[in-house]
C-alpha cells in the first residue's frame, strides 16, 4: 500500500441540548459490516506495511523478553483445606512452548511444609490444563476457576471469542467427567453455595450481570433466581465467604451499593439484606468468625471500619471500629479470628496493618507492616483458613521484581517464599536493580494542585533534556495506578528511556478526594493534570517534547487522547490502547454495553446540559485540530465489549484527514481480530504485540540503537 485507508464519509448529524455535531465516520457503529471489516484491514495492512523497517527492532525485544522471562515457572503452593476433611496444595506451572497456565495439586503430608514441586511430584493431580482447553481456539480466557469445599469438583468457565460473555463447566477431579450444567452464557464471576451447588451470573444485552442464580446439580429443577437488579446503574456480584457458610450477593454502581447473606445450608431461604442503598453510601461486607465487618463511607469520606452482627439488617447495626483518619483512604480488610488486615492508601502510597485480638476478645489499635522502599506496590493476600496466624505479602516496585512474602500475624516474622526471577540476558547481563533509581517527583496543575510522578531511569542518566522517555495514565475509578515491576520495560531503559507513571486525579493515588477531584464536572482535570506532567518532566531536563511519547489504554486512553489536544506540542507520539476516544458518542446511547451504569463516573449527558458541555469539550474524538500532532499508534481489538474498536477506528481516521502531520508522524490503528479488551490470550503472541508497540515507542522516540552508559 502506498496511501493509507481513506474511509467513507457520510454525514451524520447528533443533536442535543441545541447542539449539533456532524459525525462522518457514525457508519462505523456497525462493527459486523463487512465494509467495517474491511477498512480494519485495510488498516492493518498500512500498519503492517509502515513500521516493516522495524522488524529486526521486534525480533530484538521479544528476544528481550524470552532471555529474561522464566518460561517453565511455578506458583508458590497453597494450602487449603476442605470439608471432607483432606488438605491438599494449590499450584500452578507454565511450561516453556505452552501458552497457559496448568493448574494442579498434591495431597499435604505436612501443612506446615510447602513442597517442593519443582518437577511434578509423585500424587501430583492436574486440576484443569489450560493448554489442553485453549488447543485449537484463536482466544482462550478462564473466567471462574473453583474447588467444590469438598475438594471433589471443578467449576470453571471458559470465554473463547473475547467478548467476556463465557460457558459454564463443572467436572469430577476423579475422573475428569463432566457434570451436566445448564447450556446458558454467562458472567465470568460466580461461586460454590456448598458442595452441590453453584451460584452463577447471567448479562442483559448491554453486559451488565443482571441476575444471579442457583443451579443444584443433579437437579431437574429450573434454576433458581436469587437475585435481579431491574436499575440500570447497578451491576451483581457474587462470593463465597471465607467461613463457607455464606454466600455474598452484591449490587454495586459507582457510587452506591447493598449487600445480601445467603445462608449455605438454607439455599432455599431469602438472602439477608445487610443495608439497604443509599445514594453516595458505600460498602462492602466481611464475613469474620464473629460478625460482619464493614468498610464505608458512611460520614466518612475517607471510608471507616465498622463491626456488626450476621443479623445485621441496617446501618443502626454498625458499630464503629476504625474510625476515619486523616490522609488514610481505607480500602478494605481481611477478617480472622484473631486478628484483621486493613489495606489502605496514605500518602500515595499502600497501607498495611494489623488489628490484634486482646486479653478481653477486643481489638488493639492498628499497627503497621513496614516496607523499605521510597517507593512500591503492596497487598495483602486473602487467607483460605479464617483461623490463620500467617498471610501472605505480594510486593513490587519500579526497580524490584514481584516478592511474595509470608508474614506472621503474631510475631510479625516474615520471609520471602518467591521472587519474580529476571533471567541473565545475553547482552545485558544480570539484572541489577542499583543500575537503576526510581523517585517521586511533583508536577504543578494549571490550579496549583501538585500532582505526583512516579519516575524510574539508569542511574547512569543525566538530566540534560536529552534523554527519550514514556509517560504513562489513567486517571478514573478511583483505580490507583502503584509503581510495578516489568521485565519488558527494562528493553526501554536500557536504551535510555526515562519510565514514568502520571499519577492525576481522577485515580485513586491520593484517596477519595483526589478521585473526586477528577470526575463528572471536574474530569478535564485529569487532562491537565497529564499535561503538566509532561511538562514537568521536560522542565526539570528528564527528556524533550520531540523524545516524549505517552501512553494510556481504556479510560487512560481518553486521558492521553485528551491531552494531545490540549497540548499536541508537549509530545512526539502517543499509543493509545483500547482508548475510549469516542466518550460523548458512547456515554449518550444507553444501549451501548455498559453506559447506563458509567453515568455516575462520567455524568449523565443525555440527560444534563451541563454534562453534555463538559464532555464536548475533552472528548478526543470531537476535539481534533488541523495543526501538527505527535505521530499515534491506536491498538484494539475486535470483539472487545467494554471500548468498541469503533471508537478508535473513527477517531484514526478523523485525526488522518484534519491534522498536517509530515510521513514522520503516522496516524496508524492496529486491530486484533480475535481478541477482547485485555488483547491477545495466549503470552507469546501477547510478547509479540508488546514487542511490536515498544519498538514503535522506541523508534518515534528516537532511540533505536541502544544508549551508551555514562
Amino acid at each position: 500500500m502506498s496511501q493509507p485507508p481513506r474511509p467513507a464519509e457520510r454525514p451524520s448529524p447528533r443533536r442535543h441540548h441545541g447542539d449539533e455535531f456532524i459525525d462522518d465516520f457514525a457508519w462505523m457503529a456497525d462493527k459486523t459490516s463487512e465494509e467495517f471489516l474491511a477498512h480494519l484491514a485495510a488498516e492493518n495492512a498500512w500498519t503492517v506495511a509502515s513500521t516493516a523497517h522495524l522488524d529486526g527492532l521486534r525480533d530484538e525485544l521479544y528476544g528481550d523478553i524470552l532471555a529474561r522471562t522464566r518460561q517453565t515457572d511455578l506458583s508458590v503452593p497453597d494450602l487449603v483445606r476442605h470439608t471432607d476433611g483432606s488438605t491438599w496444595w494449590y499450584y500452578s506451572r507454565t511450561v516453556e512452548g505452552l501458552d497457559y497456565p496448568v493448574h494442579c495439586r498434591l495431597p499435604a503430608a505436612d501443612p506446615d511444609l510447602i513442597p517442593d514441586v519443582t518437577q511434578p511430584p509423585e500424587g501430583e493431580q492436574v486440576v484443569l490444563d489450560e493448554n489442553r482447553l485453549a488447543q485449537g481456539r484463536a482466544f482462550f480466557a478462564l473466567g471462574l476457576c473453583d474447588v467444590s469445599p469438598n475438594g471433589r469438583r471443578l467449576a470453571f468457565s471458559e470465554d473463547v471469542s473475547g467478548d467476556e460473555r463465557f460457558r459454564l463447566r463443572v467436572i469430577e477431579l476423579a475422573d475428569g467427567r463432566d457434570v451436566p450444567v445448564p447450556p446458558v452464557e454467562i458472567a465470568g464471576g460466580g461461586c460454590w453455595c456448598g458442595d452441590d451447588a453453584l451460584v452463577y451470573l447471567t448479562l442483559d444485552d448491554s453486559w451488565r450481570t443482571d441476575r444471579i442464580w442457583l443451579h443444584t446439580l443433579g437437579s431437574d429443577a429450573a434454576d433458581r433466581l436469587l437475585l435481579h437488579e431491574p436499575d440500570e446503574r447497578f451491576w451483581l456480584n457474587a462470593d463465597e465467604a471465607r467461613d463457607r457458610r455464606h454466600v455474598l450477593l452484591g449490587a454495586e454502581s459507582k457510587q452506591s451499593c447493598e449487600y445480601r447473606l445467603l445462608e449455605v445450608d438454607r439455599p432455599d431461604a431469602d438472602a439477608r439484606l445487610v443495608a439497604a442503598r443509599r445514594p453516595g453510601v458505600e460498602y462492602n461486607v466481611e464475613v469474620g468468625t464473629d460478625g460482619l465487618y464493614i468498610v464505608h463511607n458512611d460520614g466518612a469520606t475517607e471510608f471507616e471500619l465498622a463491626r456488626a452482627p450476621f443479623t445485621a439488617s441496617g446501618e443502626g447495626d454498625w458499630q464503629s471500629l476504625v474510625p476515619q483518619r486523616p490522609g488514610v483512604r481505607l480500602l478494605g480488610v481481611h477478617a480472622y479470628a484473631d486478628f484483621l488486615v486493613l489495606q489502605s492508601r496514605r500518602d500515595g502510597l499502600p497501607l498495611i496493618e494489623v488489628l490484634a485480638r486482646d486479653a478481653a476478645g477486643g481489638w488493639r489499635p492498628p499497627t503497621p507492616i513496614p516496607f523499605d522502599e521510597q517507593l512500591f506496590s503492596a497487598g495483602a493476600v486473602s487467607a483460605d483458613d479464617p483461623h490463620t496466624d500467617r498471610i501472605r505479602l505480594v510486593h513490587e516496585s519500579l526497580v524490584t521484581p514481584r516478592r511474595l512474602e509470608e508474614y506472621r500475624l503474631d510475631t510479625g516474622a516474615r520471609r520471602t517464599l518467591k521472587q519474580t526471577e529476571v533471567l541473565d540476558h545475553p547482552v545485558h547481563g544480570r539484572y541489577d536493580p542499583t543500575r537503576y533509581v526510581q523517585r517521586r517527583e511533583w508536577a504543578l496543575a494549571p490550579d496549583g494542585t501538585r500532582v505526583p510522578l512516579s519516575i524510574v531511569h539508569r542511574a547512569d542518566l543525566v538530566a540534560d533534556g536529552g534523554n527519550p522517555a514514556l509517560l504513562y495514565g489513567y486517571g478514573a475509578y478511583e483505580t490507583t495506578m502503584s509503581p510495578w515491576f516489568s521485565i519488558p520495560r527494562l528493553s526501554l531503559l536500557d536504551r535510555g528511556f526515562v519510565w514514568a507513571i502520571a499519577h492525576v486525579r481522577g485515580g485513586g493515588e491520593l484517596g477519595r478526594t483526589w478521585y473526586e477531584q477528577g470526575r463528572l464536572l471536574a474530569k478535564p482535570n485529569t487532562f491537565s493534570d497529564f499535561v503538566a506532567c509532561a511538562r514537568h518532566l521536560a522542565a526539570s531536563g528528564w527528556t524533550s517534547p520531540d523524545r516524549l511519547v505517552a501512553q494510556g489504554a481504556s479510560a487512560g486512553g481518553l486521558t492521553v487522547g485528551a491531552a494531545v489536544n490540549l497540548a499536541p506540542d508537549a509530545f512526539r507520539a502517543v499509543h493509545a490502547d483500547v482508548p475510549f476516544v469516542d466518550a460523548l458518542t458512547t456515554i449518550l446511547n444507553p444501549d451501548l454495553p455498559l453506559t447506563v451504569t458509567e453515568w455516575e463516573e462520567w455524568g449523565d449527558p443525555l440527560h444534563d446540559p451541563a454534562v453534555y458541555g463538559c464532555m464536548k469539550s475533552y472528548t478526543p474524538y470531537e476535539n481534533v485540530a488541523a495543526r501538527e500532532y505527535p505521530a499515534v499508534l491506536a491498538t484494539s481489538s475486535l470483539n472487545d465489549s467494554r471500548v468498541e474498536v469503533t471508537e478508535p477506528a473513527k477517531w484514526v481516521a478523523q485525526l488522518r484527514r484534519t491534522v498536517t502531520n509530515g510521513t514522520d508522524r503516522p496516524i496508524l490503528l492496529r486491530t486484533e481480530m480475535v481478541a477482547g479488551h485485555g488483547g491477545v490470550s495466549g503470552r507469546y503472541q501477547a510478547w509479540k504485540d508488546l514487542a511490536f508497540e515498544l519498538a514503535w515507542i522506541i523508534d518515534q522516540a528516537g532511540a533505536t540503537v541502544a544508549h551508551p552508559r555514562r
